[in-house]
């Protein structure tokens, strides 16, 4: 109609000069058809808006509501939204939220950020919401309402948590229809929108609240926002209702949501809840009159056989008592002991073990090869030979590659031998029970003095740090005593780390003053490693412990002390977001460089993982502003650590840094890749890095190997061809005899890291339920501080996470079972081992080629082509076991022929798309999504998830179960020398050669 209109009338000059008339009803005529022909001729109808403005002033005039509608709609259109908004405002009920144009839709949105906006200051400076417009609050609460009305949940529950309305909030979760998939969905956009730490924490109470009014709530969901929300009490509260109920399932759950927690790696939290959890109620108090013979409850409340009997016996107690309170105390006792054990972190640890022997299949091969390419001179090749050797059977227990190279390894001198012995603790990592023993020949001897080399002795403290790393409750106090007894500092420097990654976010005062003391001697060495170690023992609790340290640094003459504290100093900050900003600000201003360095830390970590805005613009700043070349580096770096749960946005925004003319920056830039895209695979991540790997500055090379690993880990050729040529380039790197020392350890670094733990590992920042791994984070930021001290190479160990399915049932054994992987097995299989003749040709140089060399071959290969073809068409007939033998024929013939033979085997046989997996089961990251539980199967689990350890249900509980036991590999590998460490040398290296066993020994009769 209007357009129709419009059409007719040419102009609006007439309707204009309408408006200076003296009667109403044509200023009434005028105003309702310029607003209908107000998209048309805007622009003259913008000459006469002072006219326009004065009728919206005239308080007499009744229209006056219009006329704002009006001068609205003329200031949108001439761009100027902030005057549009509030003339819209004032046109009252005219402003039709329900209306759909572009009009209304730009000035809702302008509505919403401009009350968002003030809601926020209003919070920020406290005040009450004094200049909050009620006519602003009116439109945000009718667009709130309508998107509740339209059952648009998920556009209500963003607005309002925007907005800061946590009523509506509230009744857009209540009033939808799927209540828990909204509630996820808010728990997603609380992590990934909401930026300052106080607000979220105040959505999340929020969402508990409504979580614990529905009839069935999901205590996973729950649990997890309470430890965010470091509030162990409620958590614990849950697990034992939980533990408690007669139904087995419940108690399945409690074990679930432990193991979930477990996953986040947050100690502290854990201990607080293991020890919330109360013990079983002891016998009923008649007996309790009788003195002696109640039993006490301190030993979990458990009363023993011996004890029951003697109350029978004992006086007037009667025995229908007894069992009335027993069956349901003895069954909660015995729950309590298996929780307590998953809080622990000890039963995960010794399933992972278990898991990580029995499935090792690292690569000795590879060991082998860069050990005879490495020179026997150069020390740095040497003990990056020893590093990757330890990452890459990190937490396997097999140390044959050691044992075998006893005379090579004890070439090592100083802090090479102290490396060499740390690394111990990495092949043993979460061997709690023997971890002492099995370093007990290094460790500090007490009462003789000591025989030892100091650096064996202080890197057999730190190793014991690192197999207890965040689970030290048992070796706290040894390692204490150690650091107390001595005052050599290179065992000192051993003794804090080891304490540091012990007590990890313990906050524990006493450890502290013994760190600080030794902090206090001055000692360039020891002072390093106490810096770390505070930052470790009070990572994320924000303590003015750091202001203490600050000064600290400020005083030392010692470069290493400085950049010990510094980077201890980022620790405390960890996770803390804005409340970190005052410290951050006081370090990145610093005059000192290496402070300045540690405010890069800083910001890494107090923002890590939100992919802060803020945080980002700061490190970019600092990137290419400031004047060290450290600070740059690590400005970069630091991004990798605020971006890792956006890993594809990484490369974008570093893209730039890494052309860099800087080589320093192009350095941090590859870390950053590395580190927030770790074990992703992710094919921009790969692009960026490979031009980097050829760098012109040898450190760049090394950076960019390493990083390339950490993307690549536990990614086959099958899922990106670029794994192999990698693969290929590191060996070319490693034999190459002109190569530069330190894009040579790269790469050994790297080979180490790509089969890292056995090919069982990979590197995981964020848990299944999206909240940060502490340790991890922490093990990455410690590790990336190599640069300056190669020992620190060994905290990477901390962020491997077990690519493994480990299904449990309710003894907490691992039953034997299939489930399906619906995907080919060439996607996901094991990198296959290395050949002898490879490793050789790799660093065989082009030979000259005669011509009548060439023709000879070419005719020779006709001739065989030719034979093929008729063998091929005779064996179409037969079995696929005519082709096997064809195969086995050029593999005699040329040591390269693995590339020739695959394509012609899966033409013979196609390869099925799916893959029968038996628990427990190798499951890398990407294949997550594709495994599914048999329909007959005999269990199912208690929550839908696809890796880690999953609790099942047995279905058919009256049938004998099956478990498949992975042996512990405690029994061998528990001395360093003896009969049994000859069983796990063979043990291990059968898994690694897949050679058969000698025979038994015996006697020949004629």
């Amino acid at each position: 109609m209007a357009a129709a209109a419009a059409t007719m009338v040419s102009s609006a000059g007439g309707l204009l000069a309408m408006l200076n008339e003296s009667h109403p009803l044509l200023k009434l005529h005028a105003l309702s058809n310029l607003n209908a022909f107000v998209d048309y001729f805007w622009p003259e109808i913008s000459t006469s808006v002072p006219i326009i403005e004065s009728l919206y002033e005239d308080e007499e005039f009744d229209q006056r509501q219009l006329a704002a509608l009006l001068v609205s709609k003329v200031f949108y259109y001439l761009g100027e939204l902030n005057d549009s908004l509030s003339y819209a405002l004032g046109a009252g009920p005219l402003f039709d939220v329900s209306e759909d144009s572009d009009y209304i839709h730009t000035l809702l949105n302008k509505a919403i950020d401009e009350y968002a906006s003030l809601k926020s200051k209003a919070v920020e400076s406290s005040d009450d919401v004094a200049e909050m417009d009620p006519r602003l609050e009116a439109i945000v609460e009718k667009m709130l309402d309508k998107c509740i009305l339209d059952g648009r949940y998920q556009q209500a529950i963003g607005m309002a948590i925007e907005c800061r309305r946590l009523d509506k909030l509230e009744e857009a979760i209540t009033r939808s229809d799927n209540i828990h998939a909204t509630l996820s969905y808010c728990i997603n956009v609380s992590f990934s929108f909401v930026n300052l730490r106080e607000y979220r924490r105040e959505v999340l109470r929020l969402l508990v609240k409504v979580y614990q009014k529905l009839p069935s709530p999901d205590y996973l969901s729950i649990c997890q926002c309470l430890m965010f929300l470091d509030e162990p009490e409620g958590v614990a509260s849950i697990l034992e209702k939980l533990l408690r109920s007669e139904n087995k399932d419940d108690a399945l759950l409690a074990f679930q949501i432990a193991f979930d927690l477990v996953e986040n790696e947050h100690q502290a939290f854990l201990l607080n809840v293991k020890n919330l959890l109360s013990g079983p109620k002891s016998q009923p108090s008649e007996p309790a009159q009788q003195g002696s013979a109640a039993p006490e409850s301190g030993q979990d409340g458990i009363a023993t056989a011996s004890e029951d009997v003697q109350m029978t016996e004992g006086a007037q107690v009667s025995n229908q008592d007894v069992q009335e309170a027993d069956p349901n105390e003895v069954t909660y006792a015995e729950r309590l002991t298996k929780i307590r054990g998953i809080l622990s972190g000890e039963t995960s640890i010794q399933l992972t073990l278990q898991f990580l022997y029995s499935h090792n299949k690292s690569d000795l091969l590879i060991l082998k090869t860069i050990k005879q390419s490495v020179e026997m001179r150069n020390s740095v090749c040497h003990s990056a030979t020893i590093y990757s050797n330890a990452i890459m059977h990190a937490g396997t227990t097999v140390d044959t590659f050691l044992r075998e190279n006893l005379d090579w390894l004890s070439r090592a001198t100083n802090w090479a031998k102290f490396s060499a012995t740390a690394g111990l603790g990495v092949i043993h990592k979460g061997h709690l029970q023997q971890g002492r023993s099995l370093m007990a020949p290094y460790l500090p001897q007490t009462g003789a003095g000591g025989g030892g080399s100091p650096y064996s002795e202080g890197g057999a403290l730190y190793a014991l740090g690192l197999i207890h790393a965040n689970h030290g409750e048992g070796i706290k106090q040894f390692l204490r005593d150690s650091l107390r007894s001595t005052n050599v500092e290179v065992i000192q420097h051993g003794a804090c780390l080891g304490l540091g990654l012990a007590a990890l976010g313990t906050a524990d005062e006493n450890i502290f003053d013994d760190i600080k003391t030794v902090l206090y001697t001055d000692s360039a060495v020891a002072g390093e490693a106490a810096g770390i170690s505070m930052g470790l023992l009070m990572v994320g609790t924000a303590s003015e412990k750091a202001a203490e340290m600050l000064a600290y640094a400020h005083e030392t003459q010692h470069e290493k002390i400085i950049r010990g504290l510094a980077l201890g100093i980022a620790l405390t900050v960890y996770g803390r977001e804005e409340e970190a900003d005052t410290l951050i600000e006081q370090m990145t201003r610093d005059q000192d460089p290496i402070l300045r360095y540690g405010g890069m830390y800083a910001l890494a970590l107090a923002y890590s993982g939100t992919a802060n805005n803020k945080a980002i613009r700061q490190l970019l700043h600092f990137a290419v502003s400031d004047v060290n070349n450290d600070v740059r580096r690590t400005a970069v770096l630091a991004l990798g650590f605020v971006l890792y749960s956006e890993p594809e946005q990484t490369p974008r925004i570093v893209s730039l840094l890494s052309e860099s003319y800087n080589p320093h920056v192009r350095y941090g830039a590859a870390l950053a890749v590395g580190i927030s895209c770790a074990g992703t695979g992710l094919s921009e991540a790969i692009s960026l890095l490979e031009p980097l790997t050829s760098d012109v500055v040898d450190f760049v090379r090394q950076g960019a190997l390493i990083a390339m690993a950490m993307v690549m880990v536990q990614i086959n050729e099958a899922s990106d061809s670029r794994v192999g040529a990698f693969r290929r380039q590191l060996e070319k790197i490693i034999l190459d005899k002109h190569e530069d020392t330190m894009s040579k350890m790269g790469a050994i670094l790297a080979s180490g890291i790509l089969d890292a733990g056995g090919r069982n590992v990979t590197i995981k920042l964020l848990s299944k339920s999206k909240h940060d791994k502490i340790t991890a984070v922490v093990g990455l930021a410690v590790f990336s501080q190599f640069w300056y001290w190669y020992p620190l190479i060994y905290f990477i160990s901390l962020s491997f996470s077990p690519t493994a399915f480990i299904g449990l049932n309710y003894d907490l054994k691992v039953p034997r079972f299939e489930f399906l992987s619906h995907a080919k097995p060439s996607l996901f299989e094991y990198p296959r081992p290395t050949s002898v003749p490879t490793a050789t040709s790799a660093a065989k140089l082009p030979t000259a080629v005669l011509s009548i060399s060439a023709k000879a071959k070419a005719r020779a290969s006709k001739k065989e082509a030719d034979q093929k073809a008729i063998t091929e068409k005779s064996s179409g007939a037969e079995s696929s076991g005519g082709s096997n033998t064809g195969k086995g024929k050029s593999g005699d013939k040329d040591g390269d022929s693995m590339q020739v033979d695959t394509p012609a085997e899966k033409k013979a046989e196609p390869e099925p798309s799916f893959e029968i997996l038996i628990n427990p089961a190798r499951v890398v990251p990407a294949q997550e999504k594709v495994i599914k539980f048999l329909e007959e199967s005999r269990y199912s689990p208690v929550k839908s998830v696809s890796s880690g350890f999953v609790l099942l249900k047995d279905l058919r509980p009256t049938e004998p179960e099956v478990l498949s036991l992975t042996d512990t590999p405690s029994s061998t590998g528990s001395a360093p020398s003896g009969s049994t460490t000859g069983q796990q040398g063979s043990a291990s290296s059968m898994a690694v050669d897949e050679e058969p066993q000698p025979p038994q020994p015996f006697e020949y009769t004629s």
